[in-house]
């Protein structure tokens, strides 16, 4: 694998109808909080979050609940270590896995915000949280492209997985940008591609939801990134999210893996 592609081979969502597909992502991601035993296209749980190199102690600090419906595709403390005391936003936070994990990270005198579109997750991680007495934690109701947080609040941004799912990328980055402190960072896993997506798949919605359609090469991505103000890019090693997963054969075609990114907003 190579994090060398074509920068510019950035497909064309403007087709896609971006209401419907957030009620697709809503009603996939619902499933995966009510039913999380299910098969889906992609692992979920404990054997995930093994798979993605988080420790079985970290694990074992969260609760069943807070775990059974982790679904993500890389480690976004991989790059970084989150400090005692920061203030941090996990931007579509669905059950609550990361910030449960970045809330053990950042102690008493921390803060996390989760922030998510869909209720029946929202409501899981709520649950989560006090079944575990974590009171520097909150989940609010949210978008990416219009978060419910105050600009220059997060010392981190952290994100796993959910990126790729919105149609307007520049848009999430700006809102990442604003509520980041200067110096702050974007901490996040997210899907990358490396062979080119053709647009009959990025205007499959299906696709979109499974984690295939709406990622960009790694190039791709650190050109976003840097058009977006973020500055000192680094990339992690390509993590095989998909292997053993039934969208295996969808991620193999275009060449999909997991990757770790962190990006730092300027100090100025």
């Amino acid at each position: 694998m190579t994090i060398n592609e074509n920068p510019d081979s950035q497909h064309d969502s403007n087709t896609l109808d971006i209401e419907k597909l957030r009620e697709q992502i809503k009603l996939k991601y619902r499933e995966v909080a009510i039913t999380p035993d299910m098969e889906f296209h992609f692992h979920t749980g404990r054997k995930l979050a093994e798979k993605l190199g988080y420790s079985p102690q970290v694990i074992d600090e969260v609760c069943a609940t807070g775990v059974e419906s982790f679904a993500g595709v890389g480690n976004p403390f991989s790059l970084r270590t989150i400090t005692k005391g920061e203030k941090v936003v996990d931007v579509g936070s669905g059950a609550g896995f990361d910030s449960f994990v970045a809330a053990s990270l950042v102690g008493d005198n921390g803060e996390v915000i989760g922030v998510d579109m869909t209720e029946e997750m929202l409501v899981k991680a709520s649950r989560s949280a006090k079944e575990m007495s974590l009171d520097t934690v909150n989940f609010k109701e949210g978008i990416i492209e219009d978060l419910p947080i105050t600009d220059g609040w997060a010392d981190a941004v952290i994100s796993n997985g959910v990126i790729n799912l919105c149609a307007d990328k520049r848009a999430a980055f700006s809102e990442i940008f604003r509520i980041l402190k200067p110096g702050g960072y974007l901490q996040f896993a997210d899907i990358a591609n490396s062979n080119p997506i053709p647009q009959a798949v990025i205007e499959n919605i299906d696709l979109w939801t499974a984690w295939i359609a709406g990622g960009l090469p790694c190039a791709g991505w650190e050109k976003i990134l840097r058009e977006s103000g973020f500055q000192d890019i680094k990339i992690g090693e390509a993590v095989d999210t998909f292997g053993g997963a039934s969208g295996e054969a969808n991620a193999k075609q275009f060449g999909v893996y997991g990757y770790a990114f962190l990006a730092r907003k300027p100090d100025k």
